[in-house]
């Protein structure tokens, strides 16, 4: 999925990569266990994660314990100013309608944040 944004690459980036920003919109709790490893909390449930690929403004993955992935990639046009986040969720959610409406309701949260 991707979606539009008006903030920077650079302001976007801490919200993808950092575990405050991550804590903000993503997970309702977010630890640093180790070395690029991550204890992501949704609905009370614990996610070990290892964020696999950072790069900075650009992109972060975390590669969870059970095979699932999250991909976040940043793009911007040097002509519109426009910032783009494309999402890749590799995870086991069959319904395609409620994982869809899943990240329009976490990245509405996040444009709250940032700026639409």
């Amino acid at each position: 999925m991707e979606f539009e944004f008006r903030a920077s690459p650079k302001v976007l980036y801490q919200y993808i990569a950092q575990p405050s920003g991550l804590q903000q919109w993503f997970a309702s709790k977010v630890n640093v266990v180790g070395d690029h490893r991550f204890d992501l909390v949704w609905d009370g449930e614990s996610h070990m994660a290892r964020q696999s690929i950072v790069k900075s403004n650009k992109q972060s993955k975390f590669e969870f314990d059970n095979g699932n992935y999250v991909d976040f990639r940043i793009d911007s046009s040097e002509l519109t100013g426009t910032t783009y986040l494309t999402i890749t969720d590799f995870s086991e959610e069959n319904n395609l309608v409620d994982l869809t409406d899943t990240w329009e309701d976490l990245i509405y949260n996040l444009k709250e944040i940032v700026g639409h």
